[in-house]
Order: structure tokens, then C-alpha cells, then sequence
């Protein structure tokens, strides 16, 4: 206060200018005249009232904010703005509008728009991925395998799992398989879209080998027979980059699940056929996409029937029929190798 005391005396006892003033405090112009502004506001002049301590002045010049109402507006149901957005062209503003028809005296955009930023951030703090509805598949295969018992020898097979999730609902599929060979991977596929009842627009593995020859950042070359499936279903594959996780997030969260809701709930069961582990799966699986999220008041299931399915692409009229590619080479008999026989 002592230095508000002496801008007020240079300026209206003294006549000094808010240059020489600033120079003379050791306070920048701008502090100069704020101090000048407010005590014009409130009409202080020079000298100032005996009685006028530190306290007072300080009250005068700078009174307590106003205590603001808590706003009686309607407050959006943020899940559910979350869940629409999903949907193939839905936009914050499309919402807002809709919103403002509903409730006329609700936010305004800017406003609304803060609020579901605000909302947004107090979610998992992490790199969030929009998925519209319909448009991605992540598959992958967990790491946790299954033993299958042979009858006959004894002996224990390890059979791997298939995990199949969509970007918008979550909504997840998993299998065992013998293998992660081309014809498993391919027939998984394959009984993926029957499960759906439709095609996404875009297929995201890993780099396996089974579905990518040749792993790379921008132009990773697809195998032949996997892009054939992905012609014949309209889809188109789009790898996740090399050793980038975060890619195929979907997926290994799927992975995580399966792990967690299905595997380690048969972990004290003994099983002697593929068919058998698969059978074992099935009820575990509509369990899992039956669960509620914690912060949605929805589940996987219901999320699928009302975002992913309707914006699926049909199932052709046939199943794809697996073919394999190979590079024959001609031997010097004039004949070429292809599954032990010679043509």
C-alpha cells in the first residue's frame, strides 16, 4: 500500500507524469496506471483521509469478488455426448443443437464445449483414440495359452487364443485356434465377421507374419492370401506400426480382458479338444461383453446392437475360400515343388 500511497501523491499532488511516476516507484508503467484507474473509479483524491489505513484503502481499490449462484442450467449426460460422437458424422455441435432444443435456457456452445473438455479430463489420463462406429477391428492373439490334453498319448498341446475387438463398442470375440498359422488366422477371420454379422471398414493386426510379409512404418506389404480375404469382405488392412503398442491399444486391452474374464476362470479345468476349449469359451465371452463399464451405464453388448452393427458393411453372399500363395521356383527337372508333389 505504501507504494499505491506515493503513485497517488506523485500524480495528484506533485503533477509528475505515469513515465517519470513508474521511474520513480520502480514499478512498470502498466501497474502505474491501474493503480491511477481504480482510484479514479472510486474517486479518491489527494490527500487522502487521515482515518483511511492500509486496509481500507486496500478494500476500496480492490473489493472482494462477487459470490456467484451456482447455475440452476441442466447439465448434459456427458457419457451418453461420448457415446453419440461415436457415431459416423456426429459432431459437438450437431449435440449442442440438439441440446439447446431441449433446453432452451442450457450453455451455450463455448460453454458446453469447455464443460465436455473439463468432463473429458477427468477420464484415464491417456492418448485418447476417436473410433466411429463400424470403422475398425483390432485382432490380435494373447500371449496366456491353453493346454488341450491328447487322450490317447497324454500329452499337452498348447493351443493359442484369438481376441477380435471393434473400436467404437469395444465389443469383443476370442477363440482357440492350434495355431497362429495362415489358414487359423484366416479361418478366425473369417468366423469373426459371422460373429458380428457384418465387416468394419478397416482391419488392424499386428505384424505377425501370418498377416504381414514384410513389417514397415508407411508400406508394409500385406500376405497375399490375408489381402485376398480382406478384397473379398471389402475391408481394408491397415497394420499397426512396428513396436508401437499404442496403435492397437483395443487390442491389447481385448487381450488383457480375455486374460482376466475367460482364461483365468478356466484355469482349473482340464480340456481334450479344441472343440471343447471353444464350447468352454463361448458362455465366458457373452459373459464379458455383458458386463457393465464402470463409467458408462451401458455394456459392450449393448454398445455393439446400438453403434458398431448398424454401421457395419453386409457379409458377402459366400465365405471367402482360403487359398494359399507360394513362390514356386522351376527345378532343373523342369518341375516345381508345391506341398511335396511336383508339377
Amino acid at each position: 500500500m505504501r507504494k499505491i500511497r506515493e503513485v497517488l501523491r506523485l500524480k495528484m499532488f506533485v503533477g509528475r507524469s505515469g513515465r517519470q511516476i513508474s521511474k520513480s516507484c520502480g514499478i512498470a508503467r502498466s501497474t502505474t496506471a491501474d493503480y491511477l484507474n481504480r482510484a479514479t473509479r472510486v474517486g479518491l483524491s489527494w490527500p487522502l483521509p487521515e482515518d483511511m489505513d492500509d486496509a481500507e484503502l486496500e478494500r476500496l481499490l480492490y473489493p472482494p469478488l462477487p459470490v456467484i449462484a451456482p447455475e440452476n442450467r441442466s447439465t448434459p449426460n456427458w457419457p451418453e455426448v461420448y457415446k453419440e460422437l461415436k457415431r459416423k458424422s456426429v459432431t459437438l455441435v450437431l449435440l449442442w443443437q440438439e441440446y439447446k432444443e431441449d433446453k432452451p435456457d442450457g450453455y451455450q456452445y463455448s460453454r458446453y464445449c469447455q464443460m465436455y473438455r473439463n468432463w473429458l479430463g477427468t477420464q484415464n489420463v491417456v492418448m485418447r483414440q476417436d473410433h466411429k462406429a463400424g470403422e475398425k477391428l483390432f485382432v490380435d492373439y494373447a500371449g496366456q495359452r491353453v493346454g488341450i490334453i491328447d487322450r490317447l498319448t497324454g500329452e499337452t498341446r498348447s493351443a493359442e487364443i484369438f481376441v477380435a475387438v471393434l473400436g467404437a463398442s469395444s465389443y469383443t470375440y476370442a477363440e482357440a485356434t492350434w495355431s497362429q498359422s495362415l489358414p487359423d488366422w484366416i479361418s478366425s477371420h473369417i468366423r469373426t465377421f459371422d460373429f458380428l454379422q457384418g465387416c468394419p471398414l478397416l482391419l488392424i493386426p499386428d505384424n505377425l507374419k501370418s498377416g504381414v510379409t514384410k513389417a514397415h512404418r508407411y508400406e508394409p506389404d500385406i500376405n497375399s492370401t490375408y489381402q485376398e480375404m480382406a478384397i473379398h469382405y471389402a475391408v481394408a488392412v491397415v497394420p499397426a506400426r512396428p513396436r508401437k503398442p499404442k496403435d492397437k491399444a483395443k487390442a491389447e486391452a481385448g487381450v488383457l480382458l480375455v486374460e482376466r474374464w475367460i482364461l483365468a476362470c478356466l484355469r482349473n479345468h482340464q480340456f481334450f479338444s479344441l472343440d471343447e476349449l471353444n464350447a468352454a469359451i463361448k458362455p465366458l465371452l457373452e459373459k464379458l461383453n455383458n458386463r457393465p463399464f464402470k463409467k458408462f451405464n451401458s455394456c459392450r453388448k449393448e454398445m455393439f446392437e446400438t453403434l458398431d452393427k448398424p454401421c457395419l458393411q453386409p457379409l458377402p453372399q459366400y465365405a471367402y475360400e482360403f487359398a494359399e500363395w507360394i513362390k514356386a521356383r522351376v527345378a532343373p527337372n523342369i518341375h516345381i515343388r508345391v506341398f511335396d508333389h511336383f508339377y
